[in-house]
């Protein structure tokens, strides 16, 4: 018995190293594949029973189990292309199968992998050369992202980037800085109305101004009044009727505030907010906050004894333009940009993560699905939770280490050659017993 149970341990031998030959020869021909993770062979002995008073030991032999370290993280490697995408830390991309996209499937598999390089096809979805579609969450028109479900993919959808497209971007914003001469409002002065054009971009790129006027209240026999009448107009709005707000201002003249806001008062048109120094009018467009400060500020409206003079005017949107660049920034939203300097938010793209990660699936493509053992997936903003951020222009090189599977080529070899040596000794002995009968 026992050595017919040698000669099974070594043939278990055999086939256990063979095992773990082709696991290492797995490793070495993709250490050179991008996002590739190294398997791993582990042996574990495999013990029968044992009549320990008849002194007889069976030999068991070993059993070899494999497994993806997944887990384990490659070097990042610099590239050229804006949409490679890697994963520094823990997470991975949301991908989906370009077979099943291309089918008109109503329901695409959820699937992941921690690189790729993206590209549009025809039709302008990113896919890489092996087959995976990246998944993301669509922005709104304003560019924000709307609160999604974070355990199930249903409101994922492939990303789409349209090469020729354009797009414009309404202003809804608009800061002022200027400086109001206060001796302008002394009672001996013109009391002539000072004038501002700004400009402001409508719902379809087109270019509007608002036209401000700053009129001083010279009626304060006493002095200076620090008293302004400030009214606002839109060039996109009919003539007869485009005043959009009038308000009066007032300076404060003591010594800790001279020069800044004292108070707003609304004589049409929209409120002012004290908090933010913003003025709510309504354009042709729709709504529009002019900030001019706030009370006792050091921006926006002044009046000092200086000349007439916008000091800062910022906004937000711009006219139409076409896009030029799309690039993913370190949180995961991909963000193109227009000739016109615009740039806007197309899509954010979560990580997924599990709690096994070593559990999951493989695919080929160096894709991954979940499975019993890896657990139910979490969808992540990137660098938030236990997850890692998103690289643009970078790849995640193979966790293979040539030098380390070479090491264990050789011991393999060895170990292989033992175990054949057992066998040859078993069929030796064998053959000498059936000598003895002769």
């Amino acid at each position: 018995m026992s050595m017919s149970s040698a000669l099974n341990a070594g043939v278990v031998g055999l086939a256990a190293n063979s095992t773990r030959l082709a696991t290492i020869s797995d490793n070495i021909a993709n250490s050179g594949t991008y996002g590739y993770k190294r398997m791993e062979t582990e042996f574990d002995a495999f013990v029968l029973n044992q009549n320990r008073v008849a002194g007889l030991y069976s030999a068991g032999g070993v059993r070899a189990t494999t497994y993806r370290a997944i887990e384990e993280d490659g070097a990042l490697v610099p590239t050229s292309n804006p949409l490679d995408m890697a994963i520094t830390g823990r997470g991975m991309l949301p991908v989906t199968s370009a077979v099943d996209l291309d089918n008109g499937f109503d329901q695409l598999p959820m699937m992941m992998t921690r690189t790729g390089s993206f590209r549009a096809d025809a039709e302008g979805v990113l896919r890489t050369e092996s087959g995976l579609v990246l998944l993301g969450w669509p922005a709104a028109a304003d560019g924000t992202v709307p609160l999604m479900p974070r355990d199930t993919m249903g409101a994922l959808e492939p990303v789409r980037i349209a090469v020729n497209q354009t797009a414009g971007d309404p202003t809804t914003r608009v800061s002022l800085g200027v400086n109001l001469p206060a001796t302008e409002t002394v009672p001996t002065a013109s009391g002539d109305p000072l004038a501002l054009k700004v400009e402001y971009f409508g719902n379809l790129g087109t270019s509007e101004s608002l036209d401000i006027t700053f009129t001083p209240d010279t009626s304060d026999p006493a002095g200076m009044s620090n008293t302004w009448v400030m009214e606002v107009r839109d060039s996109a709005s009919d003539p007869a009727a485009n005043l959009v707000g009038s308000y009066r201002v007032v300076f404060d003249s003591t010594q800790p505030n001279g020069g800044s806001i004292q108070s707003v008062t609304t004589l049409s048109g929209g409120a002012y907010d004290t908090a933010t120094g913003a003025l709510s009018l309504t354009v042709a467009g729709g709504p529009l906050d002019l900030v001019i400060g706030v009370p006792n500020g050091t921006t926006g409206l002044r009046q000092l004894s200086a000349s007439f003079s916008p000091t800062n005017i910022t906004k937000n949107g711009s006219p139409v333009g076409h896009l030029t660049a799309v690039q993913i920034d370190e949180d995961g939203f991909l963000k193109a940009t227009y000739d016109t300097g615009f740039v806007k938010t197309l899509y954010q793209i979560p990580l997924v993560d599990v709690p096994n990660p070593n559990g999951l699936i493989s695919l080929d493509g160096q894709a991954f699905k979940i499975s019993p053992t890896s657990g139910n997936f979490f969808l992540w903003n990137a660098g938030d939770g236990p997850t890692g951020s998103i690289q643009g222009y970078a790849r995640e090189a193979s966790t293979t280490d040539v030098a380390e599977e070479l090491t264990h080529l050789i011991q393999t070899q060895r170990a292989y050659s033992s175990n054949a040596k057992v066998i040859q000794t078993v069929d030796e002995m064998l053959q000498e017993t059936t000598n003895i009968k002769r």
